[in-house]
């Protein structure tokens, strides 16, 4: 598929480390190819008996969704909400990059880079970027191999690399002191910045971070109650959940051939993460999050054709020797907020590894707190940075 503002081969020919702006433009031609396929859709049979959603998604859910999708959900619409933020495009070690960029009001306002996770993009933090943009110079990017910043341009984008891409963004930017905020993979990456730029980082807030035990017993002595629970959570997600994690990190090309083929198989790839990393109280994904904004989200991954590339980082992940080496703690102070319902972090392995100076949790919300609960992120965020004990950034 291709979008009149971006093409395969605008990406492997733009490589200059100029800032090009960008505008997003799907073509009538693939809405309506979408459209099509959806409604040519080969459902699977449920098996009877199970209970739904616990191996995985249920059709009769799904064949609904994507009706709506088909016939409802107003792309144009969520185009033009997206195309609301300036955005542009920049090649950084071989591979393009996309992001918005939004300028406060205050010319003296610290800078933040905003960090998502997978299966999200730059449209998991639509609604945070204006309220955040009042405090901060907001920087908001597509990970390579995502949506705009896709497809990569090559093998080898790990953790580090991103991570070293971000810090290049940022400062041919012109910002020499920013602060960075991430989720789930988002904050690994936002973590990885502060090691590799202490000096420029001025702050990490982090949210959906994993946390890990060592093989030291006495790691376990002591735990609250609800950090058993959260290390409990851990394991089940370990027991559980991890197919999509270990399909992703060896074999995403097999993959790729069947989510670049079929909308409703990229639907249902994202959905069910969506449903289980929300809310436990949410009995439905779009309970959590907005149905619009999720569409919006899997209808940039269609069009972009980015599920392999996306899957890719955890490939990556999984073949890079260094990526579960052991670190030095992180030295920049980070704050990280915790949604009670369906986060793992827990305290002591957080601090083990990074410079935890503050710890908020939450009563509400999941792995993608910015969608489900942004004034408690936008809340959080702008306390630390800004309040009593804000950063510096002199």
């Amino acid at each position: 598929m291709e979008n009149s503002s971006h093409t395969a081969a605008e990406t492997a020919t733009a490589t200059a480390d100029t800032i090009r702006p960008f505008r997003i433009g799907i073509a009538q031609a693939d809405l309506d190819d979408l459209r099509e396929r959806l409604t040519r859709t080969r459902w699977a049979a449920d098996v009877p008996g199970v209970p739904e959603w616990t191996r995985g998604v249920p059709t009769p859910y799904l064949r609904d969704l994507a009706a709506y999708w088909a016939n409802d959900f107003d792309w144009r619409k969520a185009e033009a909400r997206l195309n609301s933020f300036p955005q542009y495009l920049t090649g950084i070690d071989g591979q393009d990059i996309h992001f918005a960029h939004v300028r406060s009001a205050r010319a003296d306002a610290p800078a933040l880079l905003l960090i998502h996770d997978w299966p999200g993009s730059f449209v998991q933090f639509v609604d945070v970027i204006e309220p955040l943009s009042r405090d901060f110079h907001v920087v908001v990017t597509d990970t390579p191999g995502v949506g705009f910043s896709g497809p990569l341009s090559g093998p080898g984008w790990n953790t580090g690399r991103i991570a070293g891409a971000f810090t290049e963004l940022m400062a041919r930017l012109g910002y020499s002191r920013y602060g960075v905020q991430g989720n789930g993979g988002g904050a690994w990456i936002a973590a990885e910045m502060g090691r590799i730029a202490p000096e420029r980082v001025i702050g990490i807030h982090v949210n959906g971070l994993v946390t890990f035990p060592s093989e030291d017993p006495a790691d376990f002595a002591g735990l609250t109650e609800s950090e058993q629970s959260r290390l409990a959570r851990l394991q089940e997600f370990r027991d559980d959940k991890m197919g999509f994690n270990a399909i992703q990190s060896t074999r995403p090309q097999t993959l790729a051939h069947a989510l670049h083929d079929s909308p409703v198989g990229q639907l249902a790839w994202i959905v069910e993460k969506f449903k289980e990393w929300t809310d436990t109280a949410s009995a439905l994904p779009e309970d959590a999050v907005d149905r619009d904004t999720l569409l919006t989200n899997v209808s940039l991954y269609w069009f972009t054709g980015t599920a392999g590339s996306s899957a890719n980082l955890y490939y990556e992940m999984a073949h890079d020797p260094s990526a579960w080496a052991p670190r030095e703690r992180g030295t920049v102070p980070t704050a990280v907020a915790v949604a009670l319902p369906q986060d793992v972090a827990i305290r002591r392995f957080a601090e083990r590894d990074h410079h935890v100076v503050r710890w908020t949790e939450f009563e509400r919300g999941g792995n993608f707190l910015s969608l489900e609960q942004p004034e408690l992120l936008i809340g959080d965020v702008r306390e630390f940075f800004t309040g009593p004990d804000g950063r510096d950034v002199s």
